[in-house]
């Protein structure tokens, strides 16, 4: 079962932790290599590199559209198992290890939106998650999952007492910005990931950063692309093979 996160986020708590983030480099971390894909969504069939992961998406007017079904918990019943609230995802069987994502963003009622790396072959951490990038109204989150909340031990830790414990172990593996977005506006959302450090920019402006272990994993088989809340749209994305910006 794939797990997702959901962080609340005030004004007031988005002021204090934007006091002690460190600098995003101005510059961009890496540079284009090989493109391995590109969509624009124009196609009346999806290109065969997209699968669905948790419903649901759908192609609609030339775009990507994502609309969070699985919104509550639902306990079993009936004979039938439990269902956990969860976000809409859609895959790309894309490997990278050091890559650049360009993607159009865009909130019509969504809550989040998410560019995620997994690897499903990984058995460290919890369904494989790796690394993802999270782009709220108010703010942009970088997560180190491999080493961070979705390793095994750490994922595992729900027992009140250990708290302060895996409060210890997440310290610098996760890192929220704040931003200021607006609803039915497209943005451009560009995810480096280059070595263990991971830059996020909003219309070529930076907006994110982290260097964490975790995001240095070299076979990330798996993009994701996730929506929390209805709806949100994708268009034109890019995946490119990077190198270091600075040999």
């Amino acid at each position: 079962m794939r797990a997702f996160l959901t962080l609340v986020l005030t004004s007031s708590t988005l002021a204090i932790v934007a006091a002690d983030l460190p600098e995003i480099p101005a510059e961009p971390i890496a540079k284009k290599a090989q493109l391995l894909f590109s969509d624009d969504f124009e196609s009346p069939q999806p290109a065969a590199v997209w699968h669905k992961v948790v419903p649901t998406f759908t192609f609609e007017n030339g775009t990507l559209k994502g609309t969070q079904t699985r919104d509550q918990n639902i306990p079993a019943s009936d004979g039938k198992p439990a269902v956990m609230a969860h976000a809409a995802v859609h895959g790309l069987e894309i490997p990278t290890k050091d890559s650049i994502v360009e993607v159009k963003i865009r909130f019509d009622g969504a809550s989040m939106i998410d560019v995620e790396f997994d690897d499903r072959k990984y058995t460290g951490s919890h369904y494989g998650h790796i690394c993802r990038a999270q782009v709220r109204l108010n703010g942009v989150t970088i997560i180190d999952e491999r080493d961070g909340n979705m390793r095994n031990d750490i994922y595992e830790m729900r027992d009140p007492s250990k708290k302060a414990e895996r409060a210890k172990l997440l310290e610098g593996r996760q890192v929220t910005y704040p931003a200021k977005l607006e609803r039915g506006k497209w943005y451009n959302l560009v995810v480096e990931t280059v070595s263990d450090t991971m830059r996020v920019t909003i219309d070529g402006k930076p907006a994110a950063f982290l260097k964490s272990s975790g995001i240095g994993h070299a076979t990330k088989s798996k993009i994701e692309l996730g929506v929390g809340g209805k709806d949100g749209y994708f268009d034109d994305i890019k995946v490119w093979n990077a190198e270091p910006a600075k040999s």
